[in-house]
């Protein structure tokens, strides 16, 4: 028995030779509760789905081969990959990116959301009568010309400028050279106007204002001749290029002319500055900003012809707002192709737009919007008040403000930019809305139609006499325009100035009520 227990133990070991029998094998059948079931210590059944029998077959291999965990964990990362590719997740907050405030133009949205109201509104309340209650306290309105009888002196010599810009842009320039001419006892000639890539406009002084009235106003402070003497000009071959010319900077102070100007002047008796738009600054001496008045609001007078067009214009508009009075309201829309492009605000005419509005700013302006590095941002430019009121966003101003549909409105403005569809909607709000295009036959507009300046002219005319005038985007029209209305009317002319900033973000906001007006500043010039 002894022998038998050693002789078991020795043939346990792998060098005997000799294998111990084998266990009886397991029954191939099992019972359904071994089938189903699990103890303790046993193991899990099959499973029946296809992830389940593919797992148990991967971690069977694994077991086997233990070479394969050098790999495990590049399976597990492309096991949950693939994994959380297949699968969504519910279980984490959604995140919502709203657009950056004004980056959309969402006034038509504003406008769709009040128009119901708009029109049922059956107010019979006159607008133009009862909003300018308000008295003007700010003191007495002093007229900034002091008319003189003195004459002038001997000349120190002549001055030729050439103005640059449209219109009101070339009106600063002559103001400018009518000061400076004066400060520097010198004789103005005539000044020249340079044809300009946007305005396209080769009108001669002339052509737009009345030449001898501006020197015969002038007369007594100011010397203006429309030729240089010839035998002056013989010393430079009659050549205007080989006259000296100055290279001013903008907004240069009165200073500078006396110290760097005069004595060239005294030297060569010709000069010429070129270009001349804003190369005098506005801090002057009073004696300064008289000539400046003196010119604008007294001497320049448009050409007898413009002039004609512009009071038949003023009659009809008066004619046409019998229900007020013969009071209306002058509107300086400036939604041209040209003041679009160069805003580089975005509104709603999608990839046309774009389209137009690149083209439109590289022939206008070559390559300065596309230099390297330069970033656009169209909603922070809309929401700092940048952008040009659309003629819808004005129509939805001037409702607010208590103007209804039987508001006669003069609208200034060169050609509207996709005129069919932006114009519509201000239509809609006033059908009394009036253009020189509208008011005059087109036989009356032929000789001016091709001319900006002149066609900019008329507006400026008929916006002078009208009851209340409305500026929407700034610039040299609008200024002289308060500036001309103040001097007309002893200082009580009304003027509309929104504020730009505060209209965005109601415009942004299709939400808000009807108080549109809200938005504005309530800022009417009388001063």
């Amino acid at each position: 028995m002894q022998m038998q227990i050693q002789m078991q133990a020795y043939n346990r070991l792998p060098s005997s030779g000799h294998t111990t029998p084998s266990p009886p094998q397991s029954p191939s059948v099992r019972s359904p509760r071994y089938r189903h079931g699990r103890t303790k210590q046993g193991r899990l059944p099959p499973s029946r789905t296809l992830p389940h029998r593919l797992a148990y077959l991967v971690l069977s291999v694994l077991l086997r081969r233990q070479g394969v965990f050098l790999f495990a964990p590049l399976i597990y990362i492309s096991g949950m990959l693939f994994y959380m590719g297949t699968v969504s997740f519910d279980v984490g907050p959604v995140i919502t990116h709203y657009p950056a405030p004004g980056s959309v133009y969402r006034s038509p949205q504003l406008y769709a959301k009040l128009r119901p109201e708009m029109d049922a509104d059956n107010s019979t309340a006159d607008a133009i009568s009862t909003i300018w209650k308000n008295s003007y306290k700010s003191g007495e309105w002093r007229s900034c010309v002091n008319k003189t009888t003195r004459g002038t002196s001997d000349s120190n010599g002549y001055i030729y400028v050439e103005a640059n810009g449209g219109l009101n842009q070339q009106r600063a320039s002559i103001c400018n050279a009518v000061a400076v001419a004066g400060y520097l006892n010198a004789t103005l000639v005539i000044p020249n106007f340079h044809y300009h890539s946007i305005w396209r406009d080769p009108s001669k002084f002339s052509d737009i204002y009345d030449e001898d009235y501006f020197m015969s106003m002038l007369k007594s402070e100011v010397s203006v001749v429309n030729i240089i003497p010839d035998y002056l000009m013989a010393r430079f071959d009659h050549n205007m290029s080989n006259v000296y010319n100055f290279r001013i900077k903008a907004w240069s102070p009165i200073e500078f002319y006396k110290d760097n100007v005069h004595p060239k002047l005294l030297e060569e008796k010709v000069i010429r500055i070129s270009p001349f738009a804003n190369r005098l600054s506005f801090d002057a001496p009073p004696a300064v900003q008289r000539l400046r008045c003196l010119a604008n609001y007294e001497a320049l007078r448009f050409s007898t012809p413009i002039l004609k067009l512009g009071e038949t214009l003023v009659a009809r508009m008066k004619g046409h707002s019998v229900s007020s009075g013969g009071k209306y309201v002058s509107v300086h829309l400036r939604f041209e192709e040209d003041m679009v492009a160069f805003s580089c605000c975005i509104f709603d005419g999608g990839k046309q737009e774009k389209v137009d509005m690149e083209a439109a700013r590289e022939r206008g302006w070559r390559g300065k919007f596309t230099k390297p590095g330069r970033i656009i941002r169209p909603g922070a430019i809309r929401i700092n008040g940048k952008c040009p009121l659309t003629p819808l966003e004005v129509g939805l101003m001037l409702r607010g403000m208590g103007f209804d549909r039987n508001t006669s409105i003069y609208l200034a403005s060169g050609k509207i930019y996709d005129a069919e569809r932006n114009m519509a909607p201000l239509f809609e709000m006033f059908p009394l809305l009036q253009t020189k295009e509208m008011l005059a036959s087109p036989e009356e507009l032929a000789p001016y139609m091709d001319f900006s300046s002149r066609m900019a002219a008329i507006d400026y005319t008929v916006c002078l006499h009208s009851e209340v005038f409305v500026t929407t985007q700034g610039g040299n029209f609008p200024h002289f325009l308060m500036g001309h209305r103040r001097y007309l009317y002893g200082g009580h002319a009304k003027t509309i100035r929104p504020d730009k900033r505060k209209l965005a973000q109601i415009f942004d906001n299709p939400n808000i009520g009807s108080a549109v007006a809200i938005g504005f500043s309530n800022d009417f010039t009388k001063a």
